[in-house]
């Protein structure tokens, strides 16, 4: 198993940041949210019986174990990441659970898959991985190349640009109007990571999504758009907030203090915020897309669930 402490960035955020290193937590986001995203998912991609599955950016294997599980004991699962920590820890659980036979683990990036041969599987899973891609077309002709006549895609990707567009004087979802000029130091600091303008993250919506599908060469397309906006927020512990981060390619929100707040600035920010932190005072915001396309052509249309009148 990897030793999260010095694993990439990657993995790190899976293993740690992304529930705060807190594990009661990261076991009910896992149950509340993550399970549920990944049976979806797995629904709209119809796996069948002896299938081939690409998991496009893999992560921690959710979504291609999920999918192996589906594909019974003669399907298989290819499992792709740009990060070698992550596929090393889907390998470990491979060997635990004694399918390293019916597992194959490809390194790279979700833009050029040189090592998946055209036309040579059935389902292409993608979770939440195109917002860190700028080259979204050539992800999705490479998607496209790979599948068989009659392969389906199922594609989920949450929608930051409607995120970003309601929080105007928020940090988090938090109102941070009374300290507006202390949080912009922080957001200066994103900024510096993240480009605010051609920010992968942001620079689409589920309209592009449906128009990169569609002329990567996928004739039949599905699109399910998904938006909430809640005058609440899930209270949660000081510390955990501070201990994780949006995404893995920045620091925790703690270290983002750290590097760019004084201690007295720091004291205000936390005055102001922890109580609505630990409270739940604050507006939630998400929008999220489910796309199911089909490549048709070929003697394998006849197994596509589409034209079986699903």
């Amino acid at each position: 198993m990897v030793d999260d402490a010095d694993c990439d960035p990657w993995c790190q955020w899976i293993v740690r940041h992304r529930h705060g290193g807190d594990d009661s937590f990261r076991r009910e986001l896992f149950a509340a949210f993550l399970a549920p995203l990944r049976d979806r998912l797995l629904d709209a991609a119809h796996i069948q019986e002896g299938d081939v599955v690409l998991d496009l950016g893999t992560g921690d294997g959710l979504i291609g174990f999920g999918a192996l599980e589906r594909a019974g004991l003669s399907g298989r699962a290819i499992f792709n990441d740009l990060s070698a920590d992550l596929l090393g820890l889907c390998r470990d659980y491979a060997a635990e659970a004694g399918l390293q036979d019916r597992c194959r683990f490809v390194l790279g990036s979700a833009d050029d898959l040189v090592e998946i041969d055209e036309a040579s599987v059935d389902v292409v899973t993608i979770r939440s991985v195109l917002i860190y891609v700028k080259e979204k077309a050539a992800s999705l002709r490479e998607c496209h190349r790979v599948l068989r006549p009659g392969g389906r895609l199922a594609l989920f990707e949450p929608i930051n640009r409607f995120i970003v567009a309601g929080h105007g004087r928020a940090f988090c979802g938090y109102d941070i109007s009374p300290i507006a000029h202390i949080a912009a130091r922080l957001d200066a600091l994103y900024d510096t990571i993240q480009d605010p303008v051609n920010n992968p993250m942001i620079d689409f919506d589920e309209r592009d999504l449906l128009r990169l599908v569609t002329m990567a060469g996928f004739d039949e397309v599905h699109l399910e758009l998904r938006a909430d906006i809640e005058p609440r927020m899930n209270p949660q512990p000081w510390e955990r907030f501070l201990a994780s981060s949006s995404n893995p390619l920045v620091p925790t929100i703690g270290a983002a203090i750290s590097q760019t707040l004084s201690d007295e600035e720091a004291a205000a920010l936390e005055r102001h915020l922890r109580p609505l932190v630990e409270r739940g005072i604050g507006e939630h915001r998400m929008a999220s897309a489910l796309i199911r396309a089909v490549k048709h052509g070929g003697d394998k249309d006849a197994r596509s669930p589409s034209k079986a009148g699903e």
